[in-house]
């Protein structure tokens, strides 16, 4: 038989916390609200769950309650969790877990997908990963990120933006009232002062004698990377790349829409080093199909790792990076021709921002900027007509 009786329960006034027994409690607050909370205890842990208010939840309802949490407990169940479910309004992990599963479809990136949820189930769900979607705010957000802040700056502003992106669709469904307050956090957080790393690049002053050097042994790695340097693409975009991508007579290469990072299909047009370095690699090829890969890996179909050509700069006694290469072609350009920038930037498939460039843009530019690979293919094998480096026009 519980302390507390409904004449009791209505009779008091005085602030503070009656004690019914088996953890239940009657608040009575400074303002003269009523309501009802149990306190229970499991492995060492202390929780105080609410129950609702006195004035719609008799002491008997309280107790029939109170009893149910406690069951619930002891099975190894959240009630506030279930309460939330009943209400439709999913937790912060429920959250995440749907944002993953809409946007998913959307990332090219295989790598991007798997770490954006991963992200969030080491550091945030910690924190407050069962807390109501709804009830995540600032503070909460401000002490997960500023764990790992100055440790793990990359990191840190990677989770910022995927918690965000996680609260802004819990607005956009209506499961909760307002965004968090980003400047606010920011404000709260200390300042970041890493440096941009850059990818080591080879001077493109050694170039050609990098070439000759490379050359000296084949191997898939070096074939692979050799062909990054003659196209200026990204490593990802060489080691994928496949046979139904290549016109070897019309000197172009195509790379997907998908494969490309900002999303739009690049036709690559093929100087005669490098039309020459995708012909040294039809005897490596393993089937007909235009599926084919032309860099294969070890293992049948799957492409050759991006570390195969790091190990092949490695073994040459080199420090710098194969994506580095982009940034010697780009120095190249500046330093030694006469060809603008913007056409530099549509060989390397960079996004511009200027509109004005942008819309200058939005042609292939495909023969200009043959010229320019045929003249970097040219420099880079040692060819005495890189010398001639300007255009006309």
């Amino acid at each position: 038989m519980g302390s507390l009786t409904a004449t009791a329960v209505k009779a008091a006034s005085e602030p503070g916390r009656y004690g019914d027994g088996d953890g239940l409690f009657l608040l009575v607050g400074k303002r003269g609200g009523k309501s009802w909370m149990v306190r229970i205890q499991k492995d060492g842990r202390r929780r105080d769950i609410g129950l609702g208010s006195a004035s719609k939840v008799p002491l008997k309802l309280a107790r029939e309650r109170a009893g149910a949490v406690r069951e619930q407990i002891e099975a190894g169940i959240d009630p506030v969790a279930e309460r939330r479910k009943a209400a439709g309004i999913p937790t912060f992990r429920e959250a995440a877990k749907q944002v993953h599963a809409e946007h998913k479809a959307s990332w090219k990136n295989a790598k991007h997908k798997a770490q954006w949820l991963s992200t969030l189930e080491s550091y945030a769900f910690p924190a407050f990963g069962d807390r109501s979607v709804a009830q995540v705010d600032a503070p909460a957000v401000r002490d997960a990120l500023a764990a790992i802040w100055l440790e793990k700056p990359e990191t840190a502003r990677r989770l910022r933006q995927r918690i965000r992106t996680v609260i802004d669709w819990a607005v956009a469904k209506g499961y909760r009232e307002a965004a968090l307050a980003m400047p606010v956090i920011d404000k709260a957080l200390p300042k970041q002062r890493g440096k941009v790393r850059h990818h080591k690049a080879v001077p493109y002053t050694e170039m050609p004698a990098f070439m000759r050097e490379l050359r000296e042994t084949e191997s898939m790695g070096r074939l692979a990377l050799e062909a990054a340097i003659l196209t200026a693409a990204r490593s990802g975009e060489v080691r994928l790349a496949t046979w139904g991508e290549l016109d070897l007579d019309a000197a172009t290469w195509t790379v997907p829409a998908e494969r490309m990072k900002a999303g739009r299909e690049h036709v690559v047009p093929l100087s005669e080093p490098a039309v020459a370095l995708f012909e040294r690699m039809k005897p490596h090829r393993r089937d007909d199909s235009k599926a084919a890969l032309v860099f294969p890996g070890m293992k049948r179909g799957k492409p050759l790792s991006d570390m195969t050509l790091t190990k092949a700069m490695r073994d040459m006694g080199r420090t710098e990076t194969p994506h580095g290469f982009r940034s010697t072609f780009r120095d190249w350009v500046a330093e030694q021709t006469t060809w603008p920038a913007d056409l530099a930037e549509a060989a390397l498939a960079h996004v511009v921002s200027d509109k004005t460039v942008a819309a200058y843009q939005r042609g292939s530019m495909l023969e200009k900027r043959r010229e320019l690979m045929t003249a970097w293919g040219n420099y880079c094998i040692g060819d005495s007509a890189a010398k001639v480096l300007s255009i006309v026009g």
